[in-house]
């Protein structure tokens, strides 16, 4: 690009997982996202409100309800995509028609019928036509998955025929892409999106050499592998630490229990949350990457950027990251006899000591100049090509391009006919008259005895006491719907991170749209929203809950809400100041102004609920009092 093109900026839409959803594709869009913004781009992260059905994804998705993000979320994230809701692709789609470039971000086959069909409402496509529109570019972090499935290659074969470029991170890759039809790859590599903070300090060590296996464990990975080296090498230790899969987890504890093992192999099952990563790392001195293939991984430049040395097998981009008897060691893939000698080697101190001194901390801020460079490059009108010339159609014939809709079509209509079922056949009469619409919080014993029901009724993903107190009623009000047990209201909820309504709706069988808070502007006001269409909209116990939020939240609820539809919010009560519910006369203004807004409360803040809102207002002297909350649920008149 120019530099006057590069100083006016590009309008991007990345579209890709980002948190609460964990793992390195999701810090990765998080990272593109800033690292764009701070080129001078205008940057919009579409991002999902539930992604994969757990046939596709085993482990929990998101992050646990008390993790912290890997990275800083990107400030304008909005979550307006559901794979249980097709029409979420779709509306999310026709925002970005005016934007200059859709980067996809690509994991796993089933996913291409949303990305086609949010590309397809976004009018990607008018490039290859007519020259306008929306130019389109994937991220293929994995051209096809590392298990792949019937399918997936003649779903990424149509996939790659509808986009501009692909990118990707290894040569390897390049080449899968060019045989699924893809004309234009970039290959560049995988820039650095380190979880876990800086490096801490380490204790000294001298002994043989404590391995680590850090990441989901999959059969891909090869940890077996290892498993059965080490039972022929006495002395050097693995801690395996992550998600565990099936029958990879199987194999791994099979071995791990046997007598060579038993006493120096320690297995972490589980989520590992950013802040144990640092500590981790510097409690050993060689991460394991005995993988059987690979595509790009950013694991070495983790334990080289906290000093420790790799043990790797030669696939994916590893030859190229590993320094072999300098700062690591490269082994052919599977070879069990090469891990052994390798093994042997380390179970020397000395040598420990010496394959660490190799160690020094990669480039962490050259890559990703490179990487913002070829999307912005790709950016470019037509990639460099004559902007007066009408580029030559993708598909050669009339024939062709009505059998990719076709292909489209039917595959959309698929997903939509493999829509998850709920976990959860919740209805009303499973909640107790206690459970109302409209509520204060004041007591803790109140706030323990919605923890109880909410074991009884088996809901997920919980979150602290309080927030939950909050969602229990605001899920009573969604189950209270009559639809028919359809579960097709359209929900968009507001509520934050740490607010399990969300997951609990998902459970029920409805499909919420999550949007965040941050940024300048709710990324309500962002969603492609017709005027009286939405069943609910919430907005539950937010770390930023102020009572001067109200007036924003009842403005935007009212044209998005259809008649009959709710709104269910809580807010602050006690204290000073004009933040927070300090008594019945505040709450009083506050239904008021919904009133004046076009909404009636349901329920009665006069009588018992003024009673104890009263209560509320002085929890400071009480020692048991909860911290305390008022639910108002509200009826679009």
């Amino acid at each position: 690009m120019s530099g006057d093109e590069t100083d006016a900026g590009l309008t991007i839409a990345i579209v890709g997982p980002s948190h609460p959803y964990k793992g390195g594709v999701a810090a990765h869009t998080t990272s593109l996202a800033h690292e764009l913004t701070d080129a001078g781009h205008d940057v919009t992260l579409v991002s999902w409100s539930h992604l994969y059905p757990t046939f596709f994804y085993p482990g929990e998705q998101p992050t646990p309800s008390n993790g912290d993000p890997d990275l800083p979320p990107f400030p304008r994230t909005v979550r307006a995509l559901s794979w249980a809701r097709p029409d979420s692709l779709v509306r999310a789609g026709r925002r970005l028609h005016d934007v200059d470039l859709v980067i996809v971000v690509h994991v796993i086959p089933p996913v291409v019928p949303l990305h086609l069909a949010l590309l397809r409402a976004a009018g990607v496509g008018r490039t290859a036509m007519t020259g306008r529109g929306p130019r389109s570019v994937v991220i293929a972090h994995n051209v096809l998955p590392h298990e792949p499935h019937p399918g997936d290659a003649a779903l990424m074969k149509t996939f790659f025929r509808r986009v501009d470029a692909v990118v990707v991170h290894s040569a390897d890759q390049a080449r899968l892409a060019r045989e699924l039809d893809a004309e234009h790859v970039v290959v560049t590599d995988l820039p650095p999106h380190l979880p876990g903070g800086a490096p801490v300090e380490r204790a000294e060590h001298d002994g043989p050499a404590r391995l680590l296996a850090l990441g989901l464990v999959r059969g891909y990975k090869g940890i077996d592998i290892l498993l059965r080296a080490m039972m022929r090498v006495p002395g050097v230790s693995l801690t395996v630490a992550g998600e565990i899969w099936g029958n990879a987890g199987d194999e791994l504890r099979r071995l791990a229990a046997t007598r060579e093992l038993r006493d120096r192999v320690s297995i972490h099952s589980g989520y590992v949350p950013a802040d144990r990563i640092a500590p981790l790392l510097a409690d050993h001195d060689v991460l394991s990457l005995t993988y059987r293939s690979a595509t790009a991984s950013q694991n070495v430049l983790l334990a080289h950027e906290h000093g420790l040395a790799v043990l790797a097998s030669d696939v994916g981009t590893f030859g190229d990251q590993v320094r072999d008897g300098v700062d690591g060691y490269l082994v052919p893939p599977e070879d069990e006899d090469a891990i052994v000698a390798v093994l042997e080697r380390l179970a020397d101190p000395e040598e420990v000591a010496r394959i660490r001194r190799g160690v020094s901390a990669p480039d962490l801020s050259a890559p990703w100049s490179r990487y913002v460079g070829a999307l912005e490059a790709l950016g470019a009108d037509a990639f460099g090509a004559d902007p007066t010339v009408t580029p030559t159609p993708r598909r050669r014939s009339r024939l062709g391009r009505l059998a990719d809709r076709v292909e489209g079509a039917v595959a959309l209509a698929q997903v939509v006919r493999e829509r998850r079922r709920p976990r959860l056949d919740l209805q009303r009469h499973d909640f107790p008259a206690w459970v109302r619409a409209t509520d204060v919080l004041t007591h803790d014993d109140e706030a323990e005895r919605a923890t109880g029901l909410i074991r009884e009724l088996r809901l997920p993903g919980r979150g602290d006491r309080i927030a939950d107190w909050a969602a229990l009623g605001a899920l009573e009000v969604l189950i209270g719907l009559t639809d028919e047990g359809r579960r097709e209201a359209l929900i968009i909820d507001a509520s934050g991170n740490g607010s399990p309504f969300a997951t609990w709706a998902r459970a029920a069988g409805y499909a919420p749209v999550e949007v965040e808070l941050t940024g300048e502007r709710s990324s309500m006001t962002l969603l492609d929203v017709d005027t009286a269409t939405l069943d609910v909209v919430t907005r539950l116990h937010p770390d930023d809950a102020r009572a001067s939020d109200v007036d924003e939240t009842l403005t935007q609820a009212g044209w998005a809400l259809r008649t009959g539809g709710l709104l269910c919010l809580t807010l602050p009560v006690g204290g000073r100041g004009e933040d927070i519910i300090a008594g019945a006369a505040d709450l009083r203004a506050v239904v008021a102004r919904a009133g004046d807004a076009g909404f009636t409360l349901v329920g009665d803040v006069d009588g018992e609920i003024t009673a104890r809102l009263r209560r509320a207002a002085t929890v400071s002297t009480d020692p048991d009092a909860a911290h305390s909350l008022v639910r108002l649920t509200f009826r679009r008149r």
